[in-house]
């Protein structure tokens, strides 16, 4: 798949509504969220059968997302051409938010990327996100140490 295709579904206007409905949420809860898109992986990662949960580890710690203040940071990744979605929760959220969890609204979210619906797939995963935090912990704002802006790989 051809990274312009990912261009085409995430036009100007809808990265622009992601960043500002993290920048939302992120008041609401002491989570630092990443939002990454990555097309396709590449053909080496293809060939040594790399997982879309590997990858997502994988820019966890390239994008630094484990390096928050109070280990608070959120990846929601999606592998645009299998219609994946991982998130991957650093240890300061993990303790309280069980992986089954995070895993129940990756598959949920899935089902908008498999029908086209990007848009609705990205807010319905910061929105869930958004959610398990505020159930799992107090109010209150996170320190803003992540950048808002979707990512497009």
């Amino acid at each position: 798949m051809p990274y312009w295709m990912l261009r085409l579904r995430f036009r100007p206007p809808l990265l622009a509504q992601i960043e500002r409905r993290i920048g939302e949420v992120e008041r609401a809860h002491p989570g630092e969220l990443r939002f990454v898109v990555e097309h396709a992986l590449e053909l080496g990662d293809l060939m040594d059968r790399v997982s879309p949960r590997q990858r997502a580890l994988e820019l966890f710690g390239l994008l630094r997302v484990w390096d928050t203040e109070r280990n608070n940071g959120v990846l929601i990744y999606v592998l645009y051409a299998d219609h994946a979605v991982e998130i991957v929760a650093d240890r300061g959220l993990a303790r309280s938010v069980p992986q089954e969890q995070w895993d129940a609204l990756c598959r949920e979210v899935e089902v908008q990327f498999r029908a086209g619906r990007c848009g609705e797939g990205a807010l319905a995963a910061i929105n869930g996100a958004a959610r398990l935090l505020e159930r799992h912990f107090p109010a209150g704002a996170a320190a803003g140490e992540l950048p808002d802006q979707p990512l497009l790989l």
